[in-house]
């Protein structure tokens, strides 16, 4: 599943491809990926709530895009420009098995594909937008989050392990585990650590390490491990040259040149530095 900085990465992408342009048909192909009544008007608008797009159109409704995890949005029209998970599909003759929803647009054609058929479109009214469930249950972003408000979210959750924390959408949205271990690392942080033991400074730390990691990912375009490509087809290149822990086991710190660690926490593969973040008692 793309992590945040990758959906960022491809509305912007999409901004340039398809914004401004008339939606003048919507084929479904398969019924589970299409939530709702297909729409036709002009897209005025590309937003990103989460890891969800939303197309808002000229018609007072909107479509919202989530491309879980094999979902992809190829755009073939006077060029082909394709974002999200990379397959033969960039390339290949559109429409294909993998096709579920056909949205034809003045000069040219929006695919979304989607393997496994976990992705949806869903027509939205575009007033109601932030009132749909699957929006109203993401909390702010680390952008929109002031940090007493990120230490206030954490004494809800004192008996929770830091990790499993910030992996909560419900409690920060955004974080997934590339970029809750480089902002887990940035902060000193052990994500073994229970929230309730973060002082208010430490709290403030790791909501600013997260701002920074995510914006520098989205400068960069996002991971490649994420199998999620910019809209232009390319690769980010996030974990080659910014990523300080994730998927660097075995390699010096780049902050003290002890050897980075992989361990489990919250059930989730981490990577960790044990000198700069030291596993204090958490019980």
């Amino acid at each position: 599943m793309p992590e945040l900085p990758e959906v960022e990465t491809i509305r912007r992408g999409l901004l340039k491809y398809i914004f401004g342009k008339k939606i003048q048909k919507i084929e479904v192909l398969c019924d589970k990926s299409f939530i709702g009544t297909p729409q036709i008007g002009k897209i005025v608008g590309i937003r990103r709530f989460g890891k969800a797009l939303i197309l808002d159109l000229d018609n007072q409704k909107s479509l919202m895009i989530h491309l879980r995890m094999t979902g992809q949005l190829i755009y073939d029209g006077e060029e082909r420009y394709a974002a999200g998970h990379p397959s033969d599909n960039f390339t290949a003759k559109l429409p294909n098995k993998q096709t579920r929803v056909i949205i034809e647009l003045e000069n040219g054609t929006l695919y979304f594909n989607d393997q496994r058929k976990f992705g949806f479109i869903k027509t939205i009214i575009t007033k109601d937008v932030e009132k749909d469930p699957f929006i109203q249950k993401l909390a702010k972003e680390p952008w929109q989050m002031t940090p007493e408000e990120f230490y206030e979210k954490l004494q809800k959750h004192q008996k929770s392990l830091i990790k499993a924390a910030i992996l909560d959408q419900s409690l920060i949205c955004g974080l997934g585990n590339i970029y809750a271990d480089e902002s887990l690392f940035a902060a000193r942080i052990h994500p073994a650590r229970r929230a309730g033991t973060l002082t208010q400074k430490e709290a403030a730390d790791l909501l600013i390490a997260a701002r920074a990691v995510m914006d520098e990912s989205i400068k960069s375009g996002g991971s490649t491990m994420a199998t999620y490509v910019k809209a232009d087809g390319t690769k980010g290149d996030y974990l080659e040259k910014f990523a300080k822990v994730f998927r660097r086991e075995g390699c010096p710190c780049p902050r003290c040149g002890t050897k980075v660690i992989k361990t489990k926490v919250a059930g989730r593969g981490t990577h960790i530095c044990p000198k700069c973040q030291p596993e204090l008692a958490h019980d």
